[in-house]
């Protein structure tokens, strides 16, 4: 594993791929943002969002990756990810900033909806100031080698399903589901 995650590791790792790519008729497309800057301590960091408790809204309360469903007035979803950073957390995320793409991921259950992910990952000089919206209740910046190490993995139970699922542990917060599945294969890659 790489001893100090750069920003130049992370261009150079997502150049090295193609990502996959989904095309599943009837879904609806949403991309999501993987918002690294280098912290106080100059160890890069990854933004995580907690997502405001809404009635109705399946993903409600969760951690998350800033982001969310294509607008008809998107010209496309890194247009998509630009609007939805900007609306949820004030963050600019300038076209240039862009390191690469992730593969396209859909929910595993078909009770929730049918949704294909296009996560973008993006590099900023430095920490940006965050404001969220009323659609984020907290927000964490969390280092990637703290994620990498392993010691922030667990796995947990969520009510009515016979599963375990793998998540991390960040300070109070879990983040598992799709966002453990995005954040993990990225984590991968790097090392």
């Amino acid at each position: 594993m790489v001893t100090q995650i750069t920003l130049a590791h992370v261009a150079d790792r997502l150049a090295r791929r193609s990502p996959q790519r989904r095309e599943d008729a009837g879904s609806i497309q949403a991309a999501v943002a993987l918002v690294l800057a280098p912290g106080n301590s100059s160890r890069l960091e990854l933004l995580l969002i907690k997502r405001a408790e809404h009635p109705g809204d399946p993903w409600s309360g969760q951690m998350a990756l800033p982001g969310g469903r294509r607008d008809p007035a998107d010209q496309d979803l890194l247009a998509t990810v630009a609007r939805e950073t900007r609306e949820e957390v004030g963050v600019a995320l300038p076209p240039d900033r862009i390191l690469g793409e992730l593969d396209d991921l859909h929910p595993r259950t078909p009770l929730l909806p049918p949704v294909v992910v296009r996560p973008f990952v993006f590099g900023l000089g430095h920490r940006p100031p965050v404001h969220p919206s009323g659609e984020v209740a907290l927000h964490v910046w969390v280092p990637l080698d703290e994620l990498a190490s392993g010691r922030t993995r667990t796995e947990i139970d969520v009510p009515g399903r016979d599963l375990r699922y793998p998540a991390y542990q960040v300070g109070a917060h879990l983040v598992w589901g799709m966002t453990e599945r995005i954040i993990t294969p990225f984590i991968e890659l790097l090392k």
